[in-house]
């Protein structure tokens, strides 16, 4: 129903910008195709540390975020190269300068693909190309993201299997309209439909949403659907404002699917009163990762 993607590329050309030396890491600033017709720009963080290593994604707006350039505690790739990680940033530059906003395939004006699931297809064009990063350990790529990144690293880890874990900070993780930012109705979303749209952040309770986003509703569909396609694969969800308590009731069939799987402890949610990270709920964020990509957590419990 998202529409199928186009061809991965499965060695993604990549060019070195520059090299910057940070602390007792390297980073490399990149450019590399992850669609056939658009390049984008990023960054690599590579620690000095010897031998093969695990890795992580983060995906946001833009990429400087994660390398600690821009907000507090949305800097998931700084800290993670901090543990001995590599880490790639990434993000969507031109959507905080122009519209249409997200992506679109083949363009704005007749997608084919939703733009969820369009963000979902290049975080598997940058999984292929940083896994063929020297000293990356592709059997240990996962993926994370906050808010916008949230809902772009579920979808990707979800519906590309060679992510090994993932953590989703405080997207949204079911469908949820009586909160304005889980906002999955919007056209550049998973209620597209060809411009020109109607306001910039329409609602369904005042704006009848178009587009896959109300099929989906009206015929009973909803996320956990979409988080099944992880097991047995571990995810976090570190939760906000967007993602209380009550997002258990979708988690536990994460963790029935895991179970009937013969799989435990596959499925974690924290809980913050904020939208936004804090220095505890980076701190667990970063233990899973290190707990299932660095010791041994994917080993079978």
């Amino acid at each position: 129903m998202m529409g199928p993607w186009p061809d991965l590329i499965t060695k993604p050309k990549v060019e070195i910008i520059e090299t910057t030396r940070r602390e007792n890491f390297n980073q490399y600033h990149i450019r590399f195709a992850w669609r056939r017709d658009e390049e984008t720009e990023g960054y690599v963080l590579v620690p000095d540390s010897k031998g093969k290593k695990p890795a992580v994604i983060t995906v946001f707006y833009e990429p400087e975020t994660a390398i600690g350039l821009n907000k507090p505690y949305g800097d998931f790739a700084l800290q993670l190269v901090r543990r001995g990680f590599i880490a790639l940033s990434i993000g969507t530059d031109y959507k905080t300068t122009a519209k249409p906003w997200s992506q679109y395939y083949p363009d704005a004006n007749k997608a084919t693909v939703q733009p969820l699931s369009m963000l979902a297809y290049l975080a598997a064009n940058a999984w292929n190309m940083l896994s063929n990063w020297p000293d990356v350990d592709s059997n240990r790529i996962g993926i994370v993201g906050h808010s916008y990144g949230s809902k772009w690293a579920m979808f990707a880890s979800c519906l590309y299997e060679k992510f090994a874990c993932a953590a989703w900070s405080d997207g949204g993780i079911v469908f949820d309209e009586s909160r304005p930012n889980v906002n999955y109705w919007d056209p550049w979303y998973l209620g597209y439909y060809p411009p020109p749209w109607e306001q910039e952040h329409p609602s369904p309770i005042r704006y009848p949403a178009k587009g896959l986003y109300p099929k989906l509703v009206k015929e009973g569909y909803d996320l956990h659907e979409l988080h099944a396609l992880m097991a047995p694969r571990p995810f976090l969800v570190s939760g906000g404002s967007e993602d209380s308590l009550d997002r258990w009731i979708a988690l536990n069939h994460a963790i029935e699917v895991n179970r009937f799987l013969g799989f435990e402890n596959r499925v974690a949610m924290t809980n913050r009163a904020d939208h936004t990270p804090t220095p505890e709920s980076n701190e667990i964020l970063c233990l899973f990762f290190e707990y299932f990509l660095k010791y041994g957590g994917l080993i079978k419990q």
